[in-house]
């Protein structure tokens, strides 16, 4: 009977190291009025599968999320500028699949040129109803070629930089994955650089407004330099009169082919040229045969171009 005891106990002790290491429903608050006053205290506390509230406010920090499985969410109006982490982000996301959820990203800067919103460096990341304003970049995650990196129902404005043109331009999105699904949402008034750069095997945008506006100056509106398939449905698209690379709205394969093209399909998109000379929707530098369905152009617009079949 002794012996019985014992293991139970021995069982329960390492039932409750299991729980404490990966804890299935723990919920951390951010606030004045909570336990976690900053969102960074509570990335340094956080465990695999935690919610994370952060309550209404404008919060100067930054944080770096090492934890799986996170959300990350808005109670009410959030904020996050200040200074970036490691000279990456205001959000380092180091863990696998975490979303983000409610959270507005403004200024952020690094010496690099670099500095991003969030700065996604683990597998597989959801974004939703945020927006990113006034950043180097509003998401760059090129480190994890894996995965799928979702964007839903988000905001990005005003982003982008070539202050330091030997290191290259920061775009609105920047991503390397398995798969980028974008959907529902505003790319507005990028500085310079893309407002969507893929380096990824399929990229698939859907129900997008992706705008220069009249002050606008980003080179094109979505960039995929290595090919891979390109899916867009649905996409309100723009090329606004100040746009530093004139010559075409859609590029894929401009600087190689490494990923497979399997398939380029552009459907019930609208596209307008606000530019006085003819502008290229599509750029093809890849073999495969792109199929164009259902678009509506307006302005000078030439739909296919490139060495590509077209």
């Amino acid at each position: 009977m002794k012996r019985l005891l014992v293991v139970s106990a021995v069982v329960l002790a390492g039932c409750a190291s299991n729980l404490a290491e990966n804890p299935s429903s723990r919920t951390l608050r951010v606030g004045p009025d909570e336990p976690y006053k900053q969102p960074s205290a509570a990335a340094a506390a956080a465990l695999n599968g935690d919610t994370i509230v952060i309550d209404a406010g404008h919060y100067t920090d930054c944080s770096i999320w090492n934890a799986d499985n996170l959300t990350i969410r808005a109670n009410g109006d959030v904020t996050i500028d200040g200074p970036v982490c490691d000279g990456k982000g205001l959000f380092v996301i180091e863990g696998r699949n975490a979303t983000v959820r409610g959270i507005a990203f403004r200024g952020a800067r690094a010496n690099d040129g670099n500095g991003a919103g969030i700065r996604g460096q683990g597998e597989t990341l959801t974004v939703e109803n945020s927006t990113f304003r006034d950043n180097q970049n509003g998401i760059l995650a090129t480190t994890v070629k894996t995965g799928t990196i979702t964007i839903r129902n988000s905001v990005f404005e005003g982003n982008g930089t070539c202050a330091l043109e030997h290191l290259g331009c920061s775009h609105g999105i920047y991503v390397s994955a398995e798969l980028l699904r974008v959907e529902h949402s505003t790319f507005r008034r990028q500085r310079v650089g893309h407002h969507i750069k893929s380096r990824s095997g399929r990229t698939e945008l859907t129900g997008n407004t992706i705008e220069d506006d009249t002050n606008g100056t980003a080179s094109y509106l979505v960039d995929l330099p290595d090919g891979g398939s390109l899916i867009m449905q649905n996409n309100i698209l723009e090329k606004g009169p100040k746009s530093e690379k004139p010559c075409c709205a859609i590029t894929i394969g401009e600087e190689s082919t490494a990923y497979p093209t399997a398939e380029i399909v552009l459907e019930n998109n609208r596209f307008t040229n606000d530019m006085p000379t003819p502008v290229t929707f599509l750029r093809n530098n890849t073999d495969a045969t792109p199929r164009l369905l259902g678009n509506v152009f307006r302005g000078k617009v030439i739909p296919v171009g490139g060495p590509g079949n077209s």
